[in-house]
C-alpha cells in the first residue's frame, strides 16, 4: 500500500508542477508580448500613440485581468487601469509580485504579477496580470489532486487489507491441513482454487509430494506384509527339518540340503532387496560407462537361448541398430537377464520369445515378448512393486522382486519400463531417451 500509494503521490505532483508551471510560464509570455507590443507602439507613435492603445485595449475588456499603467519620472499617473505604481521591489529581470486592492471597481485583494519597462524620456511602462484566476485554477488542481491521493490511498488500503486476508486466509488453509497431516492423517490434501496462482501451484506441488509420501508410505506397508507373507513358509520350514534333525542320531543329508536351500533363497531375496536400495539410492551411478546395448542384448540372448530349447520354446532375435548410452552395464545386463528369466519361466512348451533392439529417433527400445498368459492391464502398474506376485504364480518360484529390480535399474538410466499385451502374451519394453 505505502509503494503504491507513493508511487501514485509522486506522478500527481509531477502533474500539478507541470501543470501550474506550464500556466504561470504562458502567463508570463502574454505579458512579455504585451509589453514589447506596446513599447513598440511608443517608438513608432510616441506617447499619444501610447496612451491612446493602452486606453483602447482597457474599454475594449474593462474586466479584464489584464493590469496596465504608464508613468511619468516622478511615477505619477499617464494612463492605464492601476491607480499607482506599486511599492514592492522589482527583481533584477524587472518582474514584481503586489497586492491590488481594487480590481474592475471591487473591493477585493488579489495578487499580482507584472513586468516593469522604462521607455525613452523616462516614462515607466507596468504590464501585469490579476493571478486571481491562476491561482484559483492551481488551487483547484492541487484539491483535485489531494483528493485523489485520498481515495487512491483508501482504494490502496481496501485493497491491501483484502488481499491480506485472502493470502491470510490462504496460508491458514496451508497451515491447518498441514496440522492434520502432521497428526497423522496422510490423506489429507491442501485446496485449489482453480486460479492457477502461486498459491495453486504451491498446493498443487505439496499436493504431489504428499502422494508421493503416502505411496511410498502404503508400499513400506505392503512390503513389510509380503515380506512377512513370503518369508513365513520357508522360515516354517527351515525350523522344522533343523528341529528335526537335531533330534536324530544320524541326520539325513537331503533334509540338511533343503535346509541349506530354503536359507539360501532367504538371503537372495535380502540381497536383492539390498541391491534394489542401492539403485535407486544411485549408488552406481559412479560406474557409469559408455555401453553397447547390442553388446548387452546379444550376451543375454546367447545365455538364456539353451534354456529355452531345453523347455521346448523358440527364441527370435532382432537387432536393428547398435545404440550406445551411458550407463552400468552390469545393472542393464541383469535387468535383461531378468526380462528373460521371467519370459522363459510363464511361457509355455512350443512357446515363442521374441527379443528386439530398435532406434526411435534419439531414443533406443530393448523389447522383450512371450507368448505365456501376459498380465492383465490393471495389474500391469502394479507387478513393478517389490514382493508383488499375482495370485496365478504364487505357486512358481521367485520372490517378486524380479520386475522391481528392472524398474530401479531403468530409473536410474532414466529409462521408461512399458508393459503391453503380445497377444498372446506380455511385452515389457525398456526405453531409453538419450541413446547415441
Amino acid at each position: 500500500m505505502l509503494v503504491f500509494g507513493a508511487s501514485v503521490t509522486l506522478l500527481l505532483g509531477f502533474i500539478y508542477w507541470s501543470t501550474a508551471g506550464y500556466m504561470e510560464q504562458q502567463t508570463e509570455a502574454t505579458i512579455e508580448a504585451e509589453i514589447r507590443g506596446l513599447a513598440e507602439r511608443y517608438r513608432l507613435t510616441s506617447l499619444d500613440g501610447l496612451v491612446r492603445s493602452i486606453d483602447d485595449r482597457i474599454e475594449r475588456n474593462p474586466f479584464s485581468s489584464t493590469i496596465y499603467l504608464l508613468t511619468n519620472s516622478r511615477f505619477s499617473r499617464v494612463a492605464g487601469n492601476l491607480d499607482r505604481w506599486p511599492t514592492a521591489p522589482a527583481d533584477e529581470d524587472g518582474w514584481v509580485e503586489f497586492t491590488l486592492e481594487q480590481v474592475g471597481g471591487s473591493g477585493d485583494r488579489h495578487q499580482a504579477r507584472a513586468r516593469t519597462f522604462v521607455l525613452a524620456g523616462d516614462f515607466h511602462l507596468l504590464v501585469g496580470r490579476d493571478m486571481y484566476e491562476l491561482r484559483a485554477t492551481q488551487a483547484l488542481i492541487a484539491r483535485t489532486l489531494a483528493w485523489g491521493v485520498a481515495i487512491t490511498a483508501m482504494l490502496a488500503l481496501a485493497g491491501a487489507v483484502m488481499m491480506s486476508r485472502s493470502t491470510a486466509k490462504r496460508l491458514e488453509t496451508i497451515n491447518a491441513t498441514s496440522r492434520r497431516i502432521m497428526r497423522g492423517d496422510l490423506s489429507q490434501r491442501i485446496p485449489t482454487r482453480g486460479t492457477h496462482d502461486e498459491f495453486d501451484q504451491l498446493a498443487a506441488n505439496l499436493n504431489g509430494m504428499l502422494d508421493q509420501i503416502q505411496q511410498l508410505m502404503d508400499g513400506v506397508r505392503h512390503v513389510s506384509d509380503n515380506i512377512a507373507h513370503d518369508l513365513k513358509t520357508p522360515l516354517t520350514r527351515l525350523r522344522n527339518r533343523l528341529e528335526q534333525l537335531a533330534h536324530e542320531q544320524h541326520p539325513d543329508r537331503d533334509e540338511a540340503e533343503l535346509a541349506l536351500a530354503d536359507a539360501d533363497a532367504m538371503l537372495a531375496t535380502f540381497n536383492a532387496l539390498l541391491r534394489i536400495a542401492r539403485i535407486e539410492a544411485g549408488a552406481r551411478r559412479e560406474a557409469f560407462t559408455t555401453v553397447s546395448l547390442r553388446d548387452v542384448v546379444e550376451d543375454a540372448a546367447e545365455l538364456y537361448e539353451a534354456v529355452a530349447e531345453e523347455r521346448g520354446q523358440t527364441m527370435h532375435l532382432r537387432i536393428d541398430a547398435e545404440p550406445r548410452i551411458q550407463g552400468d552395464r552390469d545393472l542393464l545386463f541383469q535387468a535383461l537377464v531378468n526380462l528373460l528369466d521371467n519370459a522363459i519361466k510363464y511361457t509355455p512348451p512350443g512357446g515363442t520369445l521374441d527379443i528386439s533392439l530398435s532406434r526411435m529417433q534419439s531414443a533406443a527400445r530393448i523389447r522383450v515378448a512371450d507368448s505365456g498368459p501376459g498380465i492383465a492391464s490393471e495389474d500391469r502398474a502394479r507387478v513393478l512393486e517389490r514382493f508383488v506376485r499375482l495370485e496365478d504364480s504364487r505357486s512358481t518360484p521367485g520372490n517378486g522382486l524380479g520386475l522391481s529390480l528392472v524398474a530401479a535399474v531403468a530409473k536410474l538410466h532414466g529409462a521408461e519400463v512399458r508393459l503391453e499385451d503380445a497377444s498372446p502374451g506380455l511385452a515389457v519394453s525398456l526405453e531409453f531417451a538419450d541413446a547415441t
